[in-house]
């Protein structure tokens, strides 16, 4: 739809409306914000700073605990973004309808700080994996996928433009994950596999409270 007080085009109008999609979307407002610290990172001088500052040691967990949320939006460079941002885009989006925007939010932050924490405790003792600092936004991702496949199952998607169910995506995703987790790829598997474990918690959690308020409300018209 479009507003016939504004003239089709202009600048105003698209402002207005990219605007109004980011406020309506909490989705949208954390791939606005993970655009812009990309663009801090990259800032000669201040961009290592900047990534110090806010990425996520396991060494430092007690003395730095902000940065359970901060890593979240910071990214190692344009495609490690792209890629988080287009999945996020595509699933945070639709668990927004699904669910609501809070919903959304909760989900996405509690999978982002514990696939931090996950990835602190049990790479080493369960893969003998030392976890190193880590960035982005793929644990809080997995979970936001994760809980939209437990309440979509069947949702129909493309993975490197070959279609299957959103369920045996993620069934993919987690193997993968797995398989790769002892590799030198320097991406932060058990983080993923924390991240996806969450999501599937609360998407069972959220599915279970919704067919609990369906069934009473059956009962309740007799």
């Amino acid at each position: 739809m479009f507003n016939r007080d504004t003239p089709y085009g202009s600048r105003s109008g698209t402002t207005d409306r990219i605007k109004t999609s980011i406020s309506a979307s909490p989705s949208m407002t954390i791939i606005f914000l993970c655009v812009i610290s990309f663009l801090l990172e990259i800032v000669p001088g201040i961009g290592p700073l900047y990534i110090n500052a806010f990425q996520f040691d396991p060494g430092s967990l007690m003395t730095r605990p902000w940065t359970l949320v901060t890593y979240i939006f910071l990214h190692s460079g344009l495609w490690h973004l792209f890629f988080n941002m287009l999945v996020l885009y595509f699933f945070g989006t639709a668990l927004e309808r699904r669910v609501g925007n809070n919903q959304l939010l909760i989900i996405f932050f509690t999978a982002g700080i514990l696939s931090a924490i996950g990835y602190t405790f049990l790479s080493r003792p369960i893969f003998n994996i030392y976890p190193g600092p880590m960035i982005g936004a793929s644990g809080a991702i997995y979970g936001v996928f994760a809980a939209l496949t437990v309440l979509e199952p069947n949702l129909r998607v493309y993975v490197y433009f070959i279609p299957m169910r959103l369920k045996h995506a993620l069934l993919i995703f987690a193997i993968f994950d797995f398989l790769m987790v002892n590799s030198s790829d320097m991406i932060a598997h058990t983080a993923h596999l924390s991240g996806l474990f969450v999501g599937l918690y609360m998407g069972f959690r959220m599915k279970k409270i919704e067919e609990k308020y369906m069934r009473t409300r059956y009962f309740g018209r007799w």
